[in-house]
């Protein structure tokens, strides 16, 4: 059975959490270095997206850190989910460079 198919922001928080468990601010500024400064996500859409990740068992909420923040890690659902993901891009990625929208990756 397959997974859930992660939002592009959920997709990225469940990258950065693949180097390990990460706090909300944490994943915030990870996710942005993740694309370049290309998404930034506000408190709402990062709560609303972890909220949905831990509903759906893809990553769950760990110990609090020394500022007692709440901190999330991926779990073993959500680590696959994560590779299954980056494996359909990678897939359609090769699509576009088959139909000429992409250079070739030699």
């Amino acid at each position: 059975m397959r997974a859930i198919t992660p939002t592009s922001a959920e997709f990225h928080l469940l990258l950065a959490l693949v180097q390990g468990p990460r706090h909300g601010y944490g994943l915030m500024q990870d996710v942005e270095q993740l694309s370049a400064g290309q998404l930034q996500l506000g408190p709402g859409t990062l709560y609303t997206a972890i909220k949905r990740l831990r509903t759906s068992g893809l990553i769950s909420e760990c110990d609090a850190d020394a500022d007692r923040r709440r901190c999330y890690r991926l779990t073993r659902k959500g680590r696959n989910a994560v590779r299954e993901e980056a494996q359909r891009l990678s897939d359609l990625v090769s699509v576009a460079r088959k139909q000429g929208l992409l250079p070739s990756a030699t």
